[in-house]
């Protein structure tokens, strides 16, 4: 099978190949999957990067845990009647050395989902980190119901679910951050009520003359050490902070801010749900796909061998939006 892969970590330019792999064969509880898109996101940069650790975790990696196409063998113990059948990915290479960057990808078969008819392969390579990211930093601890929700980077790939589902689960007020006119024009489109431009305006104080001085009951955070004040200063007492990303590892936080509001900061990493998380966040995801409910923000698509282009967009930052590999 054709795939992409790297053996060591580096920039994309140096370290990203493209050949021939041996197609892998579904074990006792696997299907294998006929890819026909595979979503690139920052982690899958990062790892190959070398951000985390230069130090690999197996001889050679597939890279990309985002995936979707059709399931086409399965191993002993999975129904004959998955042949066939429409999927999407995830974790396709958390903890694994063969993701969705291939003709081919074998997995435990939880881990293939049913994609509606309705919902296209490119949209479903971007479920899997975006969407399920989304989905539990809206719902967990109680959901937003009647809540006042400010999410960061709202034309980005999490941000522009978040705001959606946000709207679709009964928040009240849905304000975003954006870093321009079209981005915020993206973001009024998902749903948001409010958008500031953190670039030129106080984030803080803008959300205090749209709250009225109360502040908002959570703050979905793309990058905690960009924002961690500014989310401290717009969260109001007894608020929560949900925090799926950071663009440092290390982030001081100011304590007596904190304190004062007896503020709840939550770290979530999509991987790791707990399998009743992970259950639920599908049941959702998949009623809102099968009613058409949800847009997919495709920002680029690019074929497979062009794989070393989208890591580089992915890192460049200035892309609204989700990239996917095309396979052919």
């Amino acid at each position: 099978m054709r795939a992409a892969f790297y053996e060591r970590t580096g920039p994309a330019r140096d370290v990203l190949q493209l050949g021939d792999l041996p197609t892998p064969e579904p074990a006792p509880g696997e299907v294998r999957v006929r890819l026909a898109s595979s979503g690139v996101n920052p982690s899958d940069v990062k790892s190959r990067a070398g951000v985390r650790s230069s130090a690999l975790p197996f001889p050679r990696i597939v890279p990309h845990s985002d995936g979707a196409g059709t399931i086409d063998a399965v191993g002993a113990g999975v129904p004959a009647g998955r042949r066939g059948e429409r999927v999407w990915i995830w974790n396709g290479a958390w903890r694994r050395p063969f993701g969705t960057a291939a003709e081919y990808i074998v997995l435990p078969a939880a881990q293939a989902v049913a994609l509606p008819e309705n919902t296209g392969f490119e949209a479903g390579a971007c479920l899997g980190i975006p969407a399920l990211t989304a989905l539990h930093a809206v719902r967990m601890d109680g959901g937003v119901r009647d809540k006042t929700v400010l999410v960061t980077g709202g034309a980005g790939a999490v941000g522009h679910y978040a705001i959606q589902m946000a709207r679709l689960l009964g928040a009240r007020t849905i304000i975003t951050t954006v870093s321009n006119a079209a981005k915020a024009q993206v973001a009024l489109q998902a749903g948001a009520d409010e958008t500031i431009d953190y670039r030129n305006e106080d984030v803080a104080a803008r959300v205090a003359q749209i709250t009225h001085n109360e502040g908002v009951d959570r703050v979905i955070e793309v990058d905690f050490a960009a924002n961690v004040t500014a989310a401290l200063n717009s969260v109001k007492p007894e608020g929560d902070i949900v925090v799926y990303g950071s663009g440092r590892p290390e982030i001081p936080v100011p304590f007596f801010p904190s304190i004062l509001k007896n503020l709840r900061v939550r770290f979530m990493m999509v991987y790791v749900l707990t399998p009743a998380d992970r259950a639920a966040a599908l049941e959702q995801l998949g009623s809102w796909l099968r009613d058409g409910r949800l847009q997919h923000q495709v920002a680029e698509r690019l074929p497979l061998a062009q794989i070393t282009q989208a890591h580089e967009l992915v890192e460049g930052g200035r892309i609204t939006g989700n990239v996917v590999l095309t396979i052919p």
